[in-house]
């Protein structure tokens, strides 16, 4: 099944990012998780009628019609140092994206003008940074010693997104992490799965099919979108991997018409991306797809996803599953109910 929910208009014409804006509350921007994970609201949206009902994440497994969902089971890395410039004593942060090679960073560092190559950083734990070249707007940040997982659980802090006004608390180590969360390599959440429990978990795998593929969540997420015309954003790229099961379980969906909810824009892309003659590539891809108004959807049928920042790239992907104006009018709807925006906030379900 290939979905597409743009008209000829959407495809043809320039599209202006400042039509994928709104207005939000500051106030309805979540600082802090629901006190449990499954009691975020759920806003459930009919693609085909337009209707709009207002659940909770935990009915999720009675709500969603028989379906093959797919999760992303990254795991955040407390990837965020405190850093003190050497020559200045100046006090910066080093948010790591990717080890590229032993030692060798993509990273992006506060005050980026004044962060040059040379230019060296004392990071806890007796070990020491510097910038040793520049690449798409990126630093590449040697690190001596070299750091492990071990290092970034002693000495980092979360990376929670700057929306957030508040610094990292005990309870974003866990709170900030999916349940399933299996392999590290992201510096950011994918923040559909933070709603899972254990218990939800095991009630969708009785009702439903249940799997896992892995995306890194890196810039090409997060990066806010600059571009007046939404056609020339260009996405950062981000590495993801696809099982062997995980592909053989999705492929078997689509071949006896059972629907595939991508939990998450991150599973959306990657499983997208890999979708090639009918059939899912395998093993370690990248991904720079950057899916807006006028894409035509090869893989997903459902999506579940939480309510993202105006004019970013999340919302022009949402968009382009859910059409302009049902979107904006389903956003109209999660102000007006005070639905919590963002990372730690609620969720949609697009049936």
């Amino acid at each position: 099944m290939t979905i597409s929910t743009s008209s000829p208009e959407e495809k043809t014409a320039t599209m202006k990012l400042k039509d994928f804006y709104f207005d939000l509350p500051e106030e309805l921007i979540a600082q802090h998780p629901a006190q449990r994970r499954e009691d975020a609201r759920l806003m459930v949206v009919h693609r085909e009628t337009g209707r709009i009902e207002h659940a909770h994440v935990r009915e999720l497994p009675w709500i969603l019609p028989p379906s093959c969902l797919v999760f992303n089971d990254t795991r955040v890395r407390k990837s965020r140092l405190l850093a003190t410039r050497r020559d200045s004593g100046g006090k910066v942060e080093i948010l790591l994206l990717e080890e590229v090679e032993p030692s060798l960073w993509k990273a992006v560092v506060s005050r980026a003008r004044r962060q040059r190559p040379g230019v060296v950083y004392e990071l806890p734990g007796g070990r020491e940074a510097e910038i040793v070249g520049m690449e798409e707007g990126l630093r590449l940040v040697r690190i001596s010693p070299p750091i492990d997982e071990v290092y970034l659980d002693r000495h980092g802090h979360v990376p929670l997104p700057p929306y957030i006004k508040r610094s990292d608390l005990p309870e974003d180590e866990e709170r900030y992490q999916t349940v399933f969360a299996r392999h590290p390599g992201s510096a950011a959440a994918p923040t559909a799965g933070l709603h899972f429990t254990p218990a939800l978990m095991d009630e969708l795998k009785s009702r439903h099919t249940v799997t896992f593929l892995t995306l890194h969540v890196g810039l090409g997420t997060f990066q806010p979108v600059r571009t007046e015309n939404v056609e020339e954003h260009r996405m950062h790229k981000e590495r993801f991997y696809i099982p062997e099961e995980t592909a053989r379980v999705i492929e078997g969906a689509k071949s006896q018409h059972i629907p595939v909810c991508a939990v998450g824009t991150t599973t959306t892309r990657a499983l997208e991306s890999a979708w090639e003659h009918g059939r899912l590539k395998r093993g370690w891809q990248e991904t720079s797809l950057y899916i807006y108004p006028g894409y035509t959807f090869r893989v997903i049928d459902r999506l579940f996803t939480n309510f993202h920042t105006p004019g970013s790239s999340l919302v022009l992907l949402v968009s382009a599953f859910l059409g302009k104006d049902l979107l904006l009018e389903a956003y109209r709807k999660a102000i007006e109910h005070r639905y919590r925006f963002f990372s730690y906030g609620d969720a949609m379900l697009i049936i």
